[in-house]
């Protein structure tokens, strides 16, 4: 049987609202440079894709067993189609995706020989939602915040467009009237729009582009950060996430402390933030302790960096390693 502390993740209708991408790779060996240009010649053998940004987030809530709802806006193109269809795969619901035809589907798309990365190719659309497309998607999107059962609201940003200052104050300001827990992973172009959040998370390097003075990876330094932040958010709860080092996690201002995490041998980074969020996400809206709601995140934030490409964390090695130490 699961921990108590991971039985308290399961179970949970969260919502995911944000920016969402399709993560592909071409898989191939290099044997020869091209003689048409002094470059790699990629000898293809298997294409794969997988759920990334907001999707990646809804991933990491259905691998932690509650149920996922994501909202965003996708193209009616194939990579959108592909997206789409891989989300009942994962037992994602998308009641709340909108499908544009004016607008792409983020695609990263990257191209690996003898396992390095040669490639990166990125289809996307970034300009904000028009009045319309905002309109459409608040119309998906605000009676899911009415489900009986919804405990908690996750915002993901990446500065693709789809969270518009409106749409966020819209969701914000009927999520608090609801009491609906509230967390965001912020990006720089809206990063102070989330006024009143319960979870602010940014990331160290988020922190210092925001910050009008130095940021590191000290506590005396997090601590000001904190108050900074709470001065112009009036949000709840800070976690700074800060790699290698672990993260700030604090719920008072001048207080909170640096949880440190595990060694581990870093294979790839990306997607790390979706998984912390999410675990963040389901402890803090469950009621978990401020300590045990760090320890997971690191766990499985750490988890996922020890595998190439995006993955969502793995349960079953979770619980493994809680076991490990001690909990």
């Amino acid at each position: 049987m699961p921990s108590p502390l991971l039985r308290a993740l399961s179970g949970h209708r969260i919502l995911i609202v944000g920016d969402v991408m399709l993560d592909r790779y071409l898989i191939g060996q290099v044997h020869r440079i091209s003689p048409e240009a002094p470059v790699p010649v990629v000898l293809h053998q298997d294409t794969y894709d997988r759920l990334g940004g907001a999707a990646n987030v809804a991933l990491n809530i259905a691998a932690l067993g509650s149920k996922a709802v994501l909202c965003s806006v996708i193209g009616q193109d194939a990579e959108g189609s592909v997206l789409g269809n891989m989300l009942p795969q994962h037992g994602i619901s998308d009641a709340g995706l909108l499908k544009v035809a004016t607008r792409k589907t983020t695609a990263k798309m990257r191209i690996l020989g003898n396992h390095q990365q040669m490639l990166r190719i990125d289809v996307e659309d970034t300009h904000a939602l028009t009045r319309e497309e905002e309109s459409a998607f608040l119309e998906q999107v605000l009676p899911l915040l009415h489900l009986p059962d919804l405990k908690a609201v996750i915002f993901q940003d990446y500065n693709k467009g789809v969270l518009t200052p409106f749409v966020i104050r819209t969701l914000l300001g009927v999520c608090r009237e609801r009491a609906i827990f509230t967390a965001v992973d912020p990006k720089k172009a809206n990063f102070f729009t989330y006024q009143g959040v319960d979870l602010f998370k940014p990331n160290l390097k988020e922190m210092r582009d925001s910050a009008p003075f130095g940021v590191s990876a000290h506590l005396p330094s997090l601590m000001e950060a904190d108050q900074f932040l709470r001065e112009r958010l009036h949000h709840r709860l800070t976690m700074i996430t800060l790699s290698e080092k672990g993260l700030f996690l604090t719920d008072a201002p001048q207080q909170g402390r640096i949880y440190p995490t595990i060694p581990r041998h870093v294979a790839d980074v990306s997607g790390a933030g979706d998984t912390v969020i999410s675990i963040a996400t389901l402890a803090l809206a469950a009621g978990l302790p401020l300590d045990a709601t760090a320890l997971l995140s690191n766990l499985a934030g750490g988890q996922v960096c020890e595998f190439s490409g995006v993955v969502p964390v793995d349960f079953a090695i979770l619980e493994r390693e809680l076991k490990e130490q001690g909990t």
